[in-house]
């Protein structure tokens, strides 16, 4: 069977029913969101960059010391994927990370994904000349320690060579369900209004 196609070659010729051609092959992409996740993952795998296990190593040890100490699965989600930029984003693969789960995880686990990076800045921003407390611009943000408990507890330990974490495969359901569908946003089915209005609220309290 052919697959259906827009009939438009320029986006002010588009019609309803290349809207509506475009509508169903778009769906079936984005369920597909969880198997693109997976490949961008391996892509992670073999570079080291000098540390003693490469980036995917690195990402299910992150996954594996929160799944174990009893954090729920779109915590756990968000420590998988947490570096999954480091692909393309070379100076920002926070923003990467934060821009994937962020219709899909609440405004706190969105906000540890993407500030993760100028909290584990922390153990190392001193070496390079840089001050190691700049987190500590968001010492009123309510996820503050949560941020640092993910660094501390989760993302900073896990570069050791000898811990043994769980295979990829084990996260996959977790995956699978965390994206599922938005759960916040334009796109989510049902409103999660008060949460986001909650987290401005506490961004603008801080730039006061």
């Amino acid at each position: 069977m052919t697959e259906e196609s827009v009939s438009f070659r320029h986006m002010k010729d588009r019609t309803q029913a290349d809207s509506d051609i475009l509508l169903r092959r778009r769906m079936v992409y984005k369920r597909r969101l969880p198997e693109r996740i997976l490949d961008h993952l391996l892509l992670l795998q073999g570079d080291t960059d000098g540390f003693l296990i490469d980036r995917l190593d690195h990402s299910l040890q992150t996954a594996t010391r929160a799944h174990r100490d009893g954090k729920d699965e779109e915590y756990v989600v968000c420590a998988l994927i947490h570096d999954i930029g480091d692909s393309l984003g070379s100076y920002n693969h926070a923003d990467i990370a934060a821009a994937i789960v962020k219709p899909f995880v609440t405004p706190a686990n969105h906000w540890m994904v993407e500030q993760h990076n100028l909290f584990q800045g922390y153990y190392f921003f001193h070496f390079q000349g840089r001050d190691r407390n700049s987190r500590d611009k968001y010492l009123a943000h309510p996820q503050y320690q949560q941020t640092v408990e993910f660094c501390e507890k989760y993302d900073g330990a896990a570069f050791d060579p000898d811990y043994e974490h769980l295979p990829l495969e084990f996260f996959e359901p977790m995956l699978n369900r965390v994206f599922a569908e938005p759960k916040y946003g334009p796109y989510a089915k049902t409103s999660n209004v008060k949460a986001d209005v909650i987290h401005v609220a506490a961004l603008e309290a801080i730039k006061a």
